[in-house]
């Protein structure tokens, strides 16, 4: 039974993590490293994650600099900006890459919100998928003699307390991720 709660447990918290990488890649009005960890670069006819070829800074509140080891790589690094659903206009300056992360429009903004609540409830479903799994394990483990009827039900209202636990993260980082969105 512990071990039924500690497996779901590591489940949920991989689907938690998921969830918030899946938001800081959301584009707010402001500059962010995040923005670019899933964008991938040509470097050498191999996708390669743009952090592994350059330094990505934020010296400003609405602007990124990249700037690559090796500075044969910024025509492809700017051309995998560009490619990306990201909607930034890459300036290459032949050392380092600019970008302005200009203002969201009132539309956009409210776009983005929409995609952040499909994800956090794609996020919650699959929460509740690793309770349904592990409530049936439990089942199981008692129509098969390993633990009594008493021992199942115990189980099954930690691993209830576990959801409502992780179900109330997802919220609170889709609150957060809301509010960033919308400060203008």
């Amino acid at each position: 039974m512990d071990r039924v709660n500690k497996e779901t447990e590591e489940k949920m918290k991989k689907s938690l993590k998921s969830l918030a990488d899946d938001l800081a890649g959301i584009r707010t009005g402001r500059a962010s490293a995040a923005l670019f960890d899933k964008i991938r670069v040509d470097y050498y006819g191999n996708p390669t994650p743009l952090n592994q070829l350059a330094t990505v800074s934020i010296p400003e509140a609405r602007l990124v600099v990249i700037q690559p080891w090796d500075k044969s790589s910024l025509g492809e690094i700017e051309k995998a900006i560009q490619k990306s659903e990201l909607s930034l206009n890459p300036n290459n300056d032949g050392k380092v890459i600019r970008i302005n992360i200009p203002p969201l429009t009132e539309e956009r903004r409210k776009e983005y919100v929409k995609v952040a609540k499909n994800m956090a409830e794609q996020a919650r479903v699959a929460i509740r998928n690793i309770r349904r799994d592990a409530n049936d394990e439990l089942k199981s483990m008692q129509k098969s003699g390993d633990i009594s009827e008493d021992q199942e039900k115990r189980g099954a209202d930690e691993i209830q307390k576990l959801t409502d636990h992780y179900i109330e993260e997802i919220n609170k980082h889709l609150e957060a991720k809301e509010h960033e969105i919308l400060e203008i």
